[in-house]
């Protein structure tokens, strides 16, 4: 007997209908069509279902602290407040905001996150030690991986490197780098890869965040990767360069990080307050083309960053609304291009984190995520909202449908026998 069946899903990987989903000890048993008994069973009302999002790069620890920040939108200041403010971050503090933000993604049907946590003499561990808190908290409802990272360099930030060996040492799970505001930003990457490698360690880069063409660390990166065999394990984020060069240079980019097996993430939201500030008219995107990258074969991301603070003042977790944006801002409309940027925060963003056992699929881990939608290029063209899910097939959340309540007063035009009809409208179709 199943644990759970999801009954009447739409899966249009599938075929067309609907499917049930079959779940055994939070793994998905059996997908098929009037599955037997089970000990719960939910159904998906003939709506969409996908495998949980996956935001694979967000802050959390800096999350939450508009209120009081006083910075104008530049990069410079944005950093320059945090370090101002994070001096007086206590670890609690850290975790009542960060479960803030964290509550909201998994209400959006997030299920998995790569979290960046900031590693530095002015916060010293304690981000890190409410962001494990946070992870123990919530391991019922999202998995969360907690990258360590200098955002304001080593080389240059003395005391730096011995607490991100000590976070590597109380079981960091992956590390960063943030070699753009580092004196020496090739040795920065370098020393980057080499605590990634004494510890095993995954790498995200925080990398070449302007509009200037003229140089890239990215080059140093590639390098690195190539010359340590570290390729399938490293990504880079922002990488907003790559929005202001020819479509040649990106092709030839594309290939060389392809080739190297470097992923890249783009952090809509962020990147479009951000950049571009300088100019008073024709403003640039400042978006890198991740579409583009992934037809070189590039494994890509769409992602969150920040939320509510001077690196991006807005954002609700909703990883659907970002994919929705990105399509907006690289001017995106057709039905593949919904679903490139539907991947890019589902399957392509589990590939980057390199999650083994994820989608809906037999022997996978059974996070499903009900959706007001039935067709998957709709659901990210009209933002479609999760209304269930279930991390490894435990109901973690749910909302209803919007519903349109018309007026029940007969109309001048209305028999009075007539019936009166109160329409339910909802997204499905």
């Amino acid at each position: 007997m199943f644990d759970l069946v999801l009954r009447n899903a739409r899966l249009p990987e599938q075929g067309r209908g609907s499917f049930d989903i079959g779940v055994v000890d939070g793994v998905i048993a059996a997908i098929g069509r009037d599955l037997g008994p089970a000990r719960r069973s939910e159904t998906a009302g003939d709506r969409l279902v996908l495998p949980g999002f996956v935001d694979s790069h967000i802050h959390l620890d800096k999350s939450c602290i508009l209120d009081r920040c006083s910075a104008d939108g530049a990069l410079g200041e944005a950093i320059a407040e945090v370090s101002r403010l994070k001096r007086d971050f206590s670890e609690d503090d850290v975790h009542a905001r960060a479960e803030r933000t964290l509550v909201k993604a998994i209400l959006q049907g997030t299920m998995r996150i790569r979290t960046h946590v900031e590693i530095d003499p002015r916060i010293g561990l304690r981000s890190f030690q409410a962001l494990r808190r946070l992870k123990r908290d919530y391991a019922w409802a999202v998995d969360l991986e907690l990258c360590v990272f200098p955002q304001e360099g080593l080389f240059n930030d003395p005391g730096a490197e011995a607490l991100l060996f000590a976070a590597c040492e109380a079981g960091a799970d992956a590390i960063g780098g943030c070699p753009y505001t580092d004196t020496d930003p090739e040795g920065h990457v370098d020393r980057i890869f080499a605590i990634a490698r004494e510890f095993d360690l995954d790498i995200d880069f925080h990398l070449d965040f302007d509009l200037d063409p003229g140089w890239m660390h990215l080059d140093a990166v590639i390098a690195a990767t190539e010359r340590t065999g570290w390729g399938g394990r490293v990504a880079v984020g922002h990488v907003t360069k790559l929005s202001a060069i020819p479509p040649v240079t990106l092709t030839a980019i594309g290939q060389k990080l392809a080739a190297a097996g470097i992923a890249v993430t783009v952090l809509p939201a962020t990147d479009l307050y951000l950049m571009g500030r300088k100019h008073e008219h024709s403003v640039p995107r400042g978006v890198a083309p991740a579409h583009r990258l992934a037809e070189l074969g590039v494994t890509c991301s769409l992602a969150t960053n920040n939320v509510l603070n001077p690196f991006t003042p807005f954002g609700d977790g909703s990883l659907n609304r970002i994919a929705n944006l990105y399509a907006n801002v690289a001017q995106l409309g057709r039905r593949a291009d919904m679903l490139c940027c539907l991947d890019m925060v589902t399957g392509s963003a589990a590939r980057l984190m390199r999650c083994t056992d994820y989608g809906i699929a037999v022997g996978n881990a059974a996070d499903m995520v009900v959706m007001d939608a039935t067709d998957p290029a709709h659901a990210v063209a009209e933002i479609a909202q999760p209304l269930m899910g279930f991390k490894r097939g435990v109901k973690t959340f749910e909302r209803e449908a919007g519903r349109l309540i018309r007026p029940q007063a007969a109309s001048p035009r209305r028999s009075a026998k007539t019936p009166v009809v109160t329409e339910v409208v909802g997204n499905h179709r």
